[in-house]
């Protein structure tokens, strides 16, 4: 009798190790995780790009979710708060890696997506890094589980530059952000402004994620009597920047860079007062075969009190993509996935493009079409980007 117990618990210990087993093999839900911040002065930001990859994997699930492996798996959003701090970044993508098991992570920030490009590929677990910066310098990091998703910000400095200068003069004043891609942003255009004959004022950049008054760095910044400046960071902030300058009779004009949002910055301040600014246009206007779809669904979600921005529509656009690449892969290894982006990029359906998508070139960088855009009185101007092939 004892025996039998024994020979039936063994069985059961048997199953349930094969059960456990085979759980681990086919998980009921595939993991992508989430490193940005959700807390802190980028706090709207983080929680932009978390929306978009959200509001696309509870679409993606609702349809059955993915297949792999002849079964349909559920997506889930594992989020984690860095607070815009690369060491913070590094930890919680091993985190979700190692613990989640994510086959992909995004992260929104230069900083954090250098600091995890350095073991990504190359550690166990691997990863793809779902890259949400317009910072050039995390391609020259030769990772081949990156994916860089907005255009490159240098894309921005030749518009912006032929823009402000014909319209106000040639003495730039700067007051950006202080994070990698604050700093990246003003070396980059600095050289793009001195090299159209135009003359680089000082330098006054703060930190926008703890700066609350920028009525100083303003007056700084203002004391040189700039023609044009060079500002930017999370939207809400920059919005306080151009409040601060305006307020200083300051006419001149503003380059905005990439991360600050108009839609985002009129919430803060008057339209009026973007007069003479360049910067990306806004999401809402943009002319993609899923725009209108994708308007609709935001809202019925989100409703209508904040319009949805690129941080949203951007990360929704790429999730999909990713999602399409695991069906195509057959499979949630990051380097199988990889080797069926491009092929996934240009296959995802219209209707889940809110910005036409084109591709993925040898760098790893989405080819998705991209404008700047020109306030006068009060109404938007666009200018085409050009995306590197």
């Amino acid at each position: 009798m004892l025996r039998t117990v024994r020979m039936l618990v063994a069985a059961a210990a048997a199953l349930t190790l094969g059960a456990s087993v085979a759980t681990a093999q086919t998980p009921a839900t595939i993991a992508i995780g989430y490193t940005g911040p959700l807390s802190g002065g980028a706090a709207a930001y983080g929680q932009d790009v978390q929306r978009g990859i959200q509001m696309a994997i509870d679409e993606i699930n609702a349809e059955g979710g993915v297949t792999v492996g002849g079964k349909k798996q559920q997506l889930r959003l594992v989020s984690l708060d860095d607070q815009y701090r690369p060491p913070e970044s590094e930890n919680n993508a091993k985190r979700l890696a190692q613990q989640e098991h994510a086959a992909i992570v995004f992260c929104p920030h230069s900083g954090g997506i250098l600091a995890i490009e350095g073991f990504n590929a190359k550690e166990d677990p691997k990863f793809l890094l779902a890259a949400y910066t317009s910072d050039p310098a995390i391609l020259t990091k030769n990772d081949n589980l990156m994916v860089m998703l907005p255009p490159s910000f240098d894309e921005y400095f030749k518009p912006y530059t032929q823009t402000e200068m014909k319209r106000f003069g040639k003495k730039l004043g700067i007051l950006a952000t202080t994070t990698a891609y604050g700093n990246a942003w003003v070396k980059g255009f600095s050289e793009a402004w001195k090299a159209a004959g135009g003359t680089v004022l000082s330098n006054n950049s703060v930190d926008y994620n703890t700066t609350t008054d920028f009525s100083t760095a303003v007056t700084k910044a203002l004391a040189e009597k700039p023609d044009v400046m060079l500002i930017g960071g999370p939207s809400q902030p920059t919005g306080l920047v151009i409040k601060a300058a305006r307020d200083q009779g300051y006419n001149g004009g503003f380059a905005v860079m990439d991360q600050a949002k108009f839609d985002q910055m009129a919430q803060v301040i008057p339209m009026s007062r973007l007069d003479g600014a360049i910067g990306v246009l806004p999401f809402n206007e943009s002319t993609g075969p899923g725009i209108k779809t994708f308007l609709e669904s935001y809202t019925k979600k989100y409703g209508s009190a904040k319009a949805p921005n690129s941080e949203v529509g951007l990360n929704y656009l790429a999730m999909h993509v990713f999602a399409n690449a695991i069906a195509l892969a057959n499979s949630t290894d990051p380097a199988a996935i990889m080797a069926k982006m491009h092929q996934a990029a240009q296959s995802v359906p219209g209707k889940y493009q809110p910005l036409a998508i084109h591709g993925i070139n040898k760098s790893g960088h989405l080819l998705i079409d991209a404008y700047a855009a020109v306030v006068t009185s009060s109404k938007y101007s666009t200018i085409a980007l050009a995306f590197t092939e």
